[in-house]
């Protein structure tokens, strides 16, 4: 793990590099929170940043056994844990209008207590919901690492922070 690390407020953290290893376990911290919490995450990107790996570990840590795809063609896929939790995982890369959320089901999302993970979520405009945790996904200086960065916006719980190593 290398890179600057600005903690701003415990609901804001970032930008830091993560090598895969730690950006897993990571995924996987924030998994197991927006389980409990039942929070929507919105992911962001360029392609092969990484969002689909980051759902699959915070899917796994999370208790889904399993395949776990990623929506691209279906925009929305349905995951249960082992102890009966539902996460959702939207993918909203082939998504042409906001306007289109209403027919995959997007208010059922927003309004359910599930965690959510939503790959390319900028594209929901609007449609996202006030109380979210927010992560930001992109590629680093070295090859093996992503630079990530993860903020709150509204109410509830902070997100978890990557651990950083001083060194």
């Amino acid at each position: 793990m290398t890179g600057a690390t600005a903690l701003r407020d415990p609901a804001s953290f970032g930008p830091v590099d993560l090598d895969e290893s730690a950006l897993e376990s990571w995924a996987a911290e924030v998994g197991r929170a927006a389980i409990r919490a039942g929070r929507f995450v919105c992911l962001s990107g360029p392609l092969g940043a990484g969002k689909s790996t980051f759902v699959r570990a915070a899917c796994r840590a999370a208790g889904v056994e399993g395949a776990i795809p990623s929506p691209t063609f279906t925009l929305v896929n349905r995951h249960r844990t082992t102890s009966g939790e539902i996460i959702w995982h939207a993918d909203l890369y082939r998504l042409e209008s906001p306007e289109l959320l209403v027919d995959v089901g997007w208010p059922e999302l927003v309004d359910s207590d599930a965690a959510v993970f939503v790959e390319w979520a900028e594209r929901a405009g609007d449609w996202l919901p006030a109380d979210r945790w927010e992560v930001r996904l992109d590629f680093a200086d070295r090859p093996n690492e992503r630079r990530v960065e993860i903020r709150a916006s509204g109410a509830g719980e902070p997100p978890p922070a990557p651990t950083v190593d001083p060194c």
